[in-house]
């Protein structure tokens, strides 16, 4: 009755106390007053879609410069990484995204799995700077049936390097017709999981190197800094990023420790 006297949606809302969802409900196949019927009103629409059309396209573009541009300044920042950061940063990698031991299962072996090839990639780096050789490793394609598994098969053996038969079975998973699946795109190259043979001593010292860095922010006399000191701070180019920190000094983790293997030199690459 109110949308017939020629009542806006606020108006109706503001009178009913109503909202937005409700008001769609009761509104529904309610035909629009006679002035919004019109042509001119269907013009008016059309324009001011266009006018929101062109506005994000814009500043679609604009936030995308912004975002390139911080991301760019962040990786300045970080500069080249020494073996002793890459072991940290694996580590860490590791047992975000790895196996690990659980109360009521103990298997001490790693085996580390993702769909992200930069970070496969990252974690093979990690790998052989811990001394780890390519050939102690096995790979598994793990990926949806409906997808084009040849291509991802070859995807993979090229980007690790490794010889077909490090590669076992494909693990197809069943597809599911209820699932409304997003990454179908040619980029979808399905997820690998790395395992490493005779790995137990691998992981035991994974455990340890990312015990000693969350040690860090458990020392009683740890005080982070709040989010001025850290954003504000001026770096100059090519200095990298040291962020300080008020607590205990950084426990120093050697890769000249008896028990941490050589890293081994890759064909094509000069030793350090």
């Amino acid at each position: 009755m109110l949308r017939r006297q020629g009542k806006s949606r606020r108006q109706i809302k503001e009178i009913l106390g109503i909202g937005n969802s409700t008001l769609n409900q009761l509104l529904r196949g309610e035909p629009l007053p006679p002035e919004r019927a019109g042509p001119g009103y269907a013009e008016s629409r059309r324009r001011a879609a266009e006018g929101v059309r062109r506005y994000w396209a814009a500043e679609h573009a604009a936030r995308e410069a912004v975002r390139v541009a911080i991301s760019t300044a962040a990786a300045a920042q970080v500069g080249e990484l020494t073996d002793r950061e890459i072991l940290i940063a694996g580590a860490v990698a590791y047992w975000c995204e790895g196996a690990k031991n659980k109360p009521y299962r103990r298997v001490d072996r790693v085996t580390f799995a993702n769909s992200d090839p930069e970070l496969i990639s990252f974690f093979l780096l990690f790998l052989d700077t811990v001394g780890i050789p390519r050939w102690d490793l096995a790979f598994q394609l793990q990926i949806h049936e409906t997808a084009d598994v040849a291509s991802a098969e070859r995807f993979w053996l090229v980007l690790t390097g490794a010889r077909p038969g490090q590669f076992c079975k494909t693990f197809l998973k069943p597809d599911n017709p209820v699932t409304t699946r997003k990454n179908t795109s040619d980029t979808y190259h399905g997820c690998l999981r790395v395992d490493v043979r005779r790995s137990c001593e691998l992981y035991r010292k994974i455990e340890g190197w990312v015990s000693a860095v969350t040690r860090v922010a458990e020392a009683p006399d740890y005080m982070p800094l709040n989010s001025e000191e850290v954003w504000h701070r001026e770096i100059a180019p090519g200095e990298g990023f040291e962020p300080p920190l008020r607590g205990p000094k950084p426990l120093v983790l050697p890769l000249d420790d008896p028990g941490l293997p050589a890293r081994p030199t890759l064909p094509g690459s000069q030793p350090a």
